[in-house]
C-alpha cells in the first residue's frame, strides 16, 4: 500500500520552510517507527541550507494511508525563529496535502485502432472519395476519432490517419502532466495558518545533554 503526501510552505516567511524540514524529520521518524518507508519523490530547496518550500514524499507499507491521513492537514511547527532574535512568533505554518496522481502517458498501438473506408462530402469530395479512399480512425482507449481524405489512395490516408492521432495523443498526455501541475501548486497557496491538525515542538534536551 502507498499513499502520495505533498508537504509545502506556501509563500510563508523562510522560517516556514525550516519548520517543514523540521516537521519532514518528524514524520519520517513516526513512520520508520511504524515501519513504514518514507521515500522522497520531488523537492524544491528553501533559501536556505537543509530547508523547503516543498517536498512530494511516498509512503509504503501497511496502513500507509491512515498514517498519511494523520498528517494531512494545516501543520504547524512551534519554535523560536532560527534566523531572526527576538522575533514573537513562534508558529510557522505548513500545510500537508494528497497531490493530484499524475496519469501514465499513453501506449499507442496500431493494434488499437479501428480504421474503415469511407467518403466525405464538400468541394472536390465527389470525384477523390468514389472509391471510398477517405479513412475513419477511432482509437478504442481514448475514443479519438479522426477523418482524413487528404489523398486519393486510402494507405496514404490511413498513415496520416494514425500519425494524426499518435500527435493528438501525446498532446493529450502533455495536457494531462499540466493540469497536475496545476493542481498541485494550488496546494501551495491554499496553506491555512491556524487550527492545525497537529502541532509539533522540538525534543526538549535531557539535563546535562
Amino acid at each position: 500500500m502507498t499513499a502520495l503526501l505533498l508537504l509545502s510552505a506556501g509563500r510563508g516567511p523562510q522560517e516556514c520552510a525550516w519548520a517543514l524540514s523540521q516537521l519532514l524529520h518528524r514524520l519520517r521518524g513516526e513512520g520508520v517507527g511504524r515501519g513504514l518507508t518514507i521515500q522522497q519523490v520531488e523537492a524544491v530547496p528553501g533559501d536556505r541550507a537543509g530547508t523547503y518550500r516543498s517536498v512530494l514524499i511516498r509512503i509504503s507499507g501497511v496502513d500507509a494511508e491512515a498514517f498519511a491521513a494523520s498528517w494531512t492537514g494545516t501543520l504547524c511547527w512551534q519554535a523560536p525563529s532560527p534566523y531572526r532574535s527576538g522575533i514573537g512568533r513562534k508558529n510557522w505554518y505548513v500545510t500537508a496535502q494528497p497531490p493530484e496522481r499524475a496519469a501514465r502517458p499513453t501506449t499507442f498501438r496500431e493494434a488499437d485502432v479501428d480504421i474503415v473506408a469511407c467518403r466525405t462530402g464538400g468541394p472536390g469530395g465527389q470525384h477523390r472519395n468514389k472509391a471510398s479512399t477517405a479513412v475513419r480512425a477511432t482509437h478504442r482507449p481514448s475514443g479519438l476519432v479522426v477523418v482524413v481524405d487528404e489523398e486519393r489512395q486510402f494507405g496514404l490516408n490511413r498513415r496520416i490517419a494514425l500519425d494524426l492521432l499518435r500527435h493528438r495523443i501525446k498532446q493529450g498526455d502533455k495536457a494531462a502532466r499540466r493540469a497536475v501541475t496545476t493542481a498541485r501548486w494550488r496546494i501551495h497557496d491554499g496553506l491555512v495558518r491556524g487550527d492545525p491538525v497537529r502541532v509539533e515542538r522540538p525534543t526538549p534536551r535531557r539535563p546535562g545533554g
